[in-house]
């Protein structure tokens, strides 16, 4: 009988709280500003080789 209730209880009860907290607000800032930073100087640096090809060589 013990283990019967041992058993509705584990299935009926609240699951275990995990701590589930991530990165701070910070890091988030900081790795989101990297990524644009990286992805503004590709389309320069794509931009730039574009330009270059389209001038006339002298």
């Amino acid at each position: 009988m013990r283990f019967l209730h041992l058993l509705v209880a584990a299935l009926v009860g609240p699951p275990p709280r995990r701590d589930q907290r991530g990165l701070s607000q910070s890091t988030e800032t900081a790795i989101l500003l990297g990524g644009a930073v990286l992805v503004a100087a590709a389309v320069v640096a794509a931009v730039t080789v574009y330009v270059n090809a389209k001038l006339p060589r002298p």
